[in-house]
């Protein structure tokens, strides 16, 4: 079978990888020489796929263990611990008994909790309400990254969620502590909210305050992007036309995920010897719309009415400022300017769109190509 070489599931070898030279040379340098990192950039920009390929190099790969948490999809320390806990112990459970078994010892207060599969390897499959005292439980995770055989990078994707922990101020503290007295281990923060990440490592009255070299990640270059397709094209015996990429980055914001999941589209279209032109561009969206539309309708469907009516205004805007003032108020026959700000709230809350320098936009571009398509904006 043919492999598609534009992956849309996750990092899948340097080969189907996409420039980030630069950047990868920089991370690699700073990790190597004991920098903590915080890398900020919009939801979808590679952020994750980036960090994998800096952990995959040689220099850190053959020297480190790299731990790899997302955090997500926590609501309080108990979650951040479980997942962190876990992340450990995957990476060390394929590093041999010795290594798995020096970080059960240190972890007593969960230690009974941990069960072993057929091949007598450890699980951590700790369920609700086992971690009793997580203060401790995080105490004895640190004492392990502390103590090593080699030196450890954790990398911590959406960082900036531990502010929306009921204790989210303590929780920012207590992590700043354990990392600030840690110097066997080096820790990569990513986040996707720009103004949250930046306020954390910023803000002289914050725990994390000027305790890491900020890397905005930018998208990557057109030409870079051309080149890559151009070549996976024609390593496959196919041809693109010059302005099909083009098309694409101007249409989705130059924003990877998108033009990935599209290219893997117009890749599979086009047959061996045959030419992906821009005018099959528009088949290849509309068969990811057609997969994901039952779901937008649900989620549209489920917004209370104020958010939706927002939510519809600023996807036709496409890049919404002042949207509680009277013209765009009007121009979207939206109730009042209050009760804008507290369906945006609610938007932010969930993800649907995103507030960066005043200006908002909706998070999921395929979202708003479903909407132009059912002809709702």
């Amino acid at each position: 079978m043919e492999r598609n070489p534009f992956t849309t599931n996750g990092y899948a070898g340097a080969e189907y990888f996409c420039d980030r030279v630069s950047e990868t040379e920089i991370i690699v340098d700073l990790l190597s020489s004991q920098n903590n990192l915080a890398l900020i950039s919009p939801r979808r920009m590679g952020k994750t796929d980036l960090i994998r390929h800096c952990l995959n190099q040689p220099e850190l790969k053959d020297h480190c263990y790299t731990f790899e948490v997302d955090i997500y999809s926590t609501n309080s320390l108990n979650d951040f611990i479980d997942v962190l806990g876990k992340a450990v112990l995957e990476t060390l459970r394929t590093k041999g008994r010795n290594v798995w078994e020096g970080f059960l010892n240190v972890i007593s207060s969960v230690r009974s909790e941990i069960s072993f599969d057929m091949m007598g390897n450890p699980v951590w499959g700790l369920g609700l309400g086992q971690i009793t005292n997580p203060i401790t439980t995080l105490g004895e995770i640190f004492e392990y990254l502390q103590n090593a055989n080699r030196p450890c990078i954790v990398a911590i994707d959406e960082f900036q969620q531990i502010l929306k922990y009921p204790d989210g101020e303590k929780v920012e503290a207590l992590l700043r502590t354990h990392i600030q007295r840690c110097s066997n281990a080096n820790f990569i923060f990513s986040g996707s909210h720009r103004h949250i990440m930046s306020g954390m490592f910023v803000t002289p009255s914050r725990p994390f305050y000027q305790s890491v070299t900020i890397i905005n990640l930018q998208p990557i270059p057109l030409e870079k992007y051309k080149m890559f397709c151009h070549s996976k094209f024609q390593e496959a015996n196919k041809a693109l036309a010059d302005d099909v990429v083009e098309v694409l980055y101007s249409r989705f914001n130059s924003t990877t995920m998108y033009l990935q999941k599209v290219m893997n589209i117009l890749f599979t279209m086009t047959d061996e010897g045959e030419t992906c032109t821009a005018d099959m561009i528009d088949a290849a969206v509309k068969r990811l719309l057609d997969f994901a539309s039952d779901t937008y309708e649900t989620i549209l469907c489920q917004m209370p009415e104020k958010q939706r009516n927002l939510f519809l205004a600023i996807s036709a805007e496409g890049r919404a400022e002042s949207i509680s003032g009277g013209q765009f108020v009007r121009k979207y026959r939206l109730p009042s300017s209050s009760s804008v700000l507290s369906a945006v709230k609610g938007l932010l809350d969930k993800d649907f769109v995103t507030q960066d320098k005043g200006t908002y936009s909706t998070y999921d571009l395929f979202f708003v190509e479903w909407l132009r398509m059912k002809k709702m904006i």
